[in-house]
């Protein structure tokens, strides 16, 4: 569903405190180092660097390393200070950054995948490498051998990929749309469940292990919030990009999701608000506030002597309306829509300035936005766009 024009930011936004420019292609992935002014980034140029921050208040690499094929993905656990890096060519490569980040030190390489590795992920509390590939597995690997502990192949590439601890849940998002969810055994694997709500394929997963939900983002525009813990199938929809949801990000302190798309809009959610679901859409073969017949209904048009009608739907109530009895439009934050959207006329009658009120920010970052990546401790979010820049955003002013 396309998103029609957004409402305008308000007036706290984002605060740009550096950019960090020098990649030859574009920066696929990258982190902010915790405790340090520091930036790890990986890039379509084959190139791992470590950016600090010296004393002209600029970031220069500290470590420049060439890798034999493009990086596509990374992990960076702090507490180890070891960094994984996904490949073009299928391998995962390991190394460990010296307490300086001044050096990193090659632990070992292996062959993942059979193509590139579209995302990676690090557990410490298990030792193991997570992984998916553009050759439609999932893969996890002990991170002390390298041994490949089991596989599982998806129904399309995969570039979203989520894990608990607690219950030893994988989540991975393929581009076909579909979240499947895996239990994880030191060597083996069983399916707990699939479920699908994007019209296009998933592009993100951000998982909040406190309130047991999974936010899916997509290349239809959307966030899906799936309600994992509550076990009702609960699913509340997010409309606020005009463009594909690259990433996502979620502040548990404060209860709100950070989301990144195409359309350089970094947007804000409070996910302390009570959502409701959005309806289903209900079908007709005409409009179900003054029955007039939608054009395939040949009987009715023939039997009443009129034209068929295009069909919509109000996206408040779900019911099949014709355009002239859903002329208006209405934003319905708490349903997720943040801008306007089709409602039907009786329901726009009923929604109160007060359920108009946006339970979102907008803020435009002014680069196509690929990866983000937030540091929960000082409020800072990474972004890094397609024009080959990274940028390092105060989110303060807006995640409080």
């Amino acid at each position: 569903m396309a998103a029609e024009p957004q409402p305008k930011a308000l007036t706290r936004k984002p605060l740009l405190l550096n950019k960090v420019e020098g990649s030859q292609e574009v920066v696929n992935m990258a982190a902010i180092v915790p405790k340090e002014d520091g930036v790890i980034s990986v890039s379509e140029d084959r190139t791992v660097r470590v950016w600090l921050k010296r004393d002209s208040g600029q970031y220069w690499p500290s470590i420049y390393h060439a890798m034999p094929s493009p990086c596509s993905c990374m992990s960076f656990n702090p507490e180890t200070r070891r960094l994984s890096i996904g490949l073009d060519n299928g391998t995962i490569s390991e190394f460990i950054l010296s307490e300086d980040y001044n050096k990193m030190t090659l632990v070992k390489s292996y062959q993942a995948h059979q193509s590139r590795v579209m995302m990676i992920l690090f557990v410490l509390e298990m030792e193991w490498v997570l992984s998916t590939g553009q050759d439609k597995h999932f893969t996890w690997h002990c991170s002390e051998s390298g041994q490949r502990l089991g596989g599982y192949r998806t129904s399309a590439g995969a570039c979203g990929l989520q894990f608990d601890v607690e219950t030893r849940h994988v989540f991975v998002g393929d581009h076909s749309g579909q979240v499947t969810i895996l239990k994880l055994e030191q060597e083996s694997c069983s399916l707990v469940t699939t479920f699908k709500g994007h019209t296009g394929g998933v592009t993100a997963l951000c998982w909040d292990p406190v309130q047991r939900v999974l936010f899916s983002g997509s290349s239809d525009h959307s966030i899906i919030m799936w309600d994992i813990g509550g076990r009702k199938g609960t699913a509340i929809e997010l409309q606020g990009h005009n463009d594909k949801v690259q990433s996502l990000s979620y502040a548990h302190h404060t209860r709100q999701l950070i989301s990144c798309g195409a359309d350089g809009g970094i947007v804000v959610w409070n996910m302390d608000v009570e959502r409701q679901e959005t309806p289903e859409w209900l079908d007709s073969d005409s409009c179900q506030k003054c029955d007039q017949p939608f054009f395939w209904n040949f009987k009715q048009m023939w039997d009443s002597k009129k034209i068929g009608l295009r069909q919509h739907h109000c996206r408040k109530c779900g019911k099949a309306v014709c355009g002239k009895c859903s002329s208006k439009r209405s934003s319905i934050p708490l349903m997720g829509f943040e801008f306007e959207v089709r409602v039907c006329d009786s329901c726009h009658e009923s929604i109160t300035d007060e359920e108009r009120a946006p339970t979102a920010t907008f803020h435009d970052s002014k680069h196509n936005i690929v990866h983000v990546h937030f540091d929960a401790t000082r409020g800072w979010l990474l972004t890094s766009g397609t024009d080959k820049v990274i940028k390092l955003w105060d989110m303060t002013p807006v995640v409080s």
